[in-house]
């Protein structure tokens, strides 16, 4: 290990199951949640001896709803983490909740496993609209919240909001922003809705049950976010990601910036020493397939082998050309964008010389633009990220 880790863990259960969502999660199964986090804590206390205890700098708790397991599991994990691997001091330790889950002895009990920064999946603060989106909570219930995590002692809160919802207006939008903006977290996330194919809320737009979002009005709220984030102090460092200075999410700044990173728990995604592998999706294969490992030796605890025992679905050694292309589409996502020196550094070869054809009609175009060193993505560029990424990585 060359480098810190950063160190995701994936906790697939929730109470229901959004219409909107296709992550790996699971409703109905809480059963297994205790051959789950046993599981978990073992495949943490392997990679920990594998890797001879490295060097952590970010924990992320994500799911799924992690606030939705007892406090003690989240105990448990974490004292399995800090036994399994060296966290640094002041690392970042990130738990996604529900505002449902939000009590003040849930809070408590976080704080004292380590857990210092919350992230909160808020949405909207409309009620039609939280509504459509299949979420437990209502608009006064997330403030509530958030009140809440504040008044016992997080002083590190991320809120996730949506845009470009169906039949979502600008104004909706815009008393969102402002209600949210008053609340003064530390970070906020804001993502435009993607449709993803075989989710009930793609199956509804398609049949007409309900409304297609437009698109120029995505756009158009995307716009209100960054002028009203900005008159409110925040930095928009990342394409969907804004904080106060210095609040900036560390943990998803290491993927951003093609760090290394170490994920646990089914359909968990790792880039580690040159290799990208996946865990199996299945919680029930998953807990068959780490006690089927848990006998190999330190030495034998490597992607290849875990591919061929079940436990990951895939594992690939990643070669210069498909990592520099990564980076790229990873870095432009930052208002920092990609610098040049650091580039030719780390890959031996300039990104002019590298993708001289991609960064000249892109830039032609008016997507693209260099500027003290770094190539970044302009105004419009952020509004197109995806036509710019797909052109380094086809």
């Amino acid at each position: 290990m060359s480098d810190t880790l950063a160190l995701y863990i994936h906790i697939p259960f929730c109470e229901t199951r959004c219409p909107y969502c296709d992550f790996n999660t699971y409703a109905g199964i809480e059963d297994l949640i205790p051959q789950y986090v046993d599981a978990l804590a073992e495949e943490l206390r392997l990679w920990g001896e594998a890797l001879a205890q490295p060097d952590v700098a970010t924990v992320f708790f994500g799911g799924g709803t992690p606030s939705y397991l007892h406090p003690k599991h989240i105990q448990h994990l974490m004292e399995t983490a800090r036994a399994s691997f060296l966290l640094m001091p002041g690392a970042e330790v990130t738990l996604e909740s529900n505002p449902g889950d939000i009590t003040p002895d849930r809070v408590q009990s976080w704080r004292s496993a380590g857990i210092n920064r919350v992230s909160t999946g808020v949405q909207s603060l409309d009620d039609a609209l939280l509504q459509l989106l299949g979420r437990r909570h209502t608009a006064a219930e997330a403030v509530q919240a958030y009140r809440c995590a504040r008044a016992e002692g997080f002083d590190n809160i991320n809120l996730d909001l949506m845009f470009g919802l169906p039949g979502q207006t600008l104004a909706q939008w815009q008393d969102t922003l402002s209600r949210v903006l008053e609340l003064r977290p530390e970070h906020l996330s804001m993502y435009c809705l993607t449709l993803e194919e075989g989710t009930p809320l793609w199956a509804w737009v398609r049949s007409g049950k309900v409304q297609e979002p437009d698109g120029d009005l995505a756009a158009d709220m995307y716009l209100l976010a960054q002028e009203m984030a900005a008159s409110a102090g925040y930095q928009h460092y990342e394409i969907s990601n804004w904080a106060l200075p210095g609040r900036e999410a560390r943990h998803n700044l290491a993927y951003w910036r093609s760090r290394q990173y170490l994920g646990v728990g089914p359909g968990a995604h790792s880039y580690l020493d040159g290799w990208r592998f996946a865990v199996v999706k299945s919680p029930r294969a998953y807990i068959r397939r780490i006690a089927a490992c848990a006998n190999l030796s330190c030495g034998e605890w490597m992607p290849e082998t875990l591919r061929k025992r079940g436990l990951l679905e895939s594992a690939d050694a990643v070669n210069a050309q498909t990592l520099m292309g990564e980076h790229m589409m990873m870095g432009l996502r930052l208002a920092e964008g990609v610098s040049d020196a650091a580039f030719r550094a780390r890959f031996g070869v300039g990104q002019a010389e590298q993708y001289s054809l991609q960064i000249r009609e892109l830039s032609e175009i008016g997507l693209l633009q260099w500027e003290d060193g770094c190539l970044k993505l302009t105004s419009q560029g952020k509004l197109l990220g995806n036509e710019v990424f797909q052109r380094f990585v086809a």
